[in-house]
Formats: C-alpha cells, structure tokens, sequence
C-alpha cells in the first residue's frame, strides 16, 4: 500500500509503476474515462513525493496529445493533489522550455505553493540569467505570496551575484509580509555565509534608519550568524566568515549610530557565550 506522507521506498515505487503502467494501458485502449478517473484518484494523495512521481512520469506517455488537455483541466481542479500532479507534469514538460515553465508558473504559483516552491529553487539554479530579469518584477507584486516566491532558491545563486541578491533584498527589507520576512531572513544568513564583506555593509545602512520592523527582520538573520559563530567549528571552511562576523559585530558595538551599536551589543552577548566557561 502506498504511503500517506513520507519518500517513496522501492515497493512504493515498483505499485506506482504499475499503476501508471495501468492508466497507459486504458488510453491505449481509447478508455480515457476509465484512465482519467484512476489518474485522479492517485493524484488525491498527501503524499508531496507520489504527486510528484506521477507528474513527472505522465511525460513518459507516448502520446502526449491524450495528457496534455487532463493536465490542464487538472491544474483547476478544487483538489491539491489533483493540481499539485499536473504542475509536476508540466514542470517536465516544458523544463528545456523555460519560458512555457514561466507562464504555468506564473499562472498557478497561489494554487500549489509547496511545489511551486520546488520548481523555483529549480529554476533558479539552472535558469539563473532567466530568474534575474523576471523576479525584479514580482518583488514589487501587490501580492505578497508572489514576493515570497521571487526568494525562494535565490541563495542559489550566492556565489555568482550575491550584489543581484543584495538589492533585491533591499527592495523588501521593509515588507511586512510574514512570509517574505522569513524569505528575507534566511537569505540573509545564506549569503552572508558566503560573503559576509558583502553582505554586513549592506546591513549596516539598513541599520542606520531603520523602523521596529526592518530591526527585527535584521536581528532575526544576524542572531542567526551569530549562534554560528557561537558555535564555531574550526574543522570547517568558513574561517573568514566567522573572522568577518567577530570584526563586524565588535565595529558594530561601537558604531556612532545608536540603532547599529545597539545591534552590535546585543550580537556581542551571543557570541560571549561561546568564552564562557
């Protein structure tokens, strides 16, 4: 039997299989009724990892010309399994197509946001030229799940533009969207993980006139730094970010401007702890 939550093992696998195998066999036999309604029934589970086998494997049909008009009804459908199936369809079908991705994505992107999220992680990883010229939009949508969503699987590209990062984040750093908060939040920690000599100057300005809310989004990735430098290995890689971080947070302290020394003292106190004895 398959499983209600959890990854899919090799029996899960090897039923889904024959499963699907069964509804191939039913649109071979012109049984589109039979074939959609089993299709929907498997669809309907909570199970985020059989959706996403069944999507991505309706692409392996040989006639898509059958599938192709279900997917679509299915991504309206008032069941999330149902349309949570037909968006995995599509994120295969059109992955080498990003601009058709883009347009299903920007259509349904409220309607199935835990794969949603997926695919945009995806995508900023293997289209992150593509993601850079469409996501400056969505950071200024009405809509605060779409500005959420232009974060997700930004750190993906830390390395390559953590500047691209920065000014988008300073575009939102004031968003009082609890969603995009936390996307700003761990972002942040992301980054500065990668580029703190980057990252801290960005925050000091932040700092310098910054209301309640910009000072706990701010306090939220930098207590987070912190407690990492608290807990420093020396066995890792990071030995500039934990140098940068101390250096910064001791400036920090004794910065002219009340609101960043006042950060800088209550950093200063985390990362004490880790002398204390």
């Amino acid at each position: 039997m398959l499983k209600k939550i959890g990854r899919l093992d090799g029996e899960s696998i090897k039923e889904l299989k024959t499963i699907i195998d069964d509804i191939f066999k039913l649109f071979d036999e012109n049984k589109k009724g039979k074939a959609e309604k089993k299709l929907f029934e498997l669809s309907k589970t909570p199970n985020y990892f059989i959706r996403e086998y069944v999507g991505k494997h309706l692409i392996k049909y040989k006639d898509q010309r059958k599938i192709n008009p279900i997917a679509k009804r299915m991504l309206d459908h008032k069941i999330y399994g149902i349309r949570a199936t037909a968006i995995f369809y599509f994120y295969s079908r059109y992955f080498d197509d990003v601009e058709k991705l883009y347009s299903v994505i920007n259509k349904y992107f409220d309607k199935v946001p835990w794969e949603v999220e997926s695919i945009m992680n995806d995508l900023w990883k293997n289209y992150p030229d593509f993601m850079k010229k469409k996501m400056p939009g969505w950071i200024v949508s009405k809509n605060g799940k779409k500005r959420a969503l232009a974060f997700h699987g930004m750190e993906n590209i830390a390395h390559g533009d953590p500047g691209f990062i920065m000014d988008s984040v300073s575009k939102a750093i004031d968003d009082d969207v609890l969603d995009v908060q936390k996307k700003l939040t761990h972002i942040l920690t992301q980054v500065a993980r990668v580029n703190p000599i980057l990252v801290f100057p960005y925050i000091r300005e932040w700092l310098i006139n910054a209301d309640e809310g910009r000072i706990k989004t701010i306090w939220i990735s930098m207590k987070k730094l912190a407690n990492i430098v608290k807990q420093h290995n020396r066995r890792d890689n990071s030995e500039e970010f934990y140098m940068l971080t101390e250096q910064t947070i001791n400036d920090w302290k004794n910065d002219d401007n009340e609101k960043v020394s006042e950060m800088g003292d209550r950093l200063a106190r985390i990362v004490r702890r880790r002398y204390s004895y």
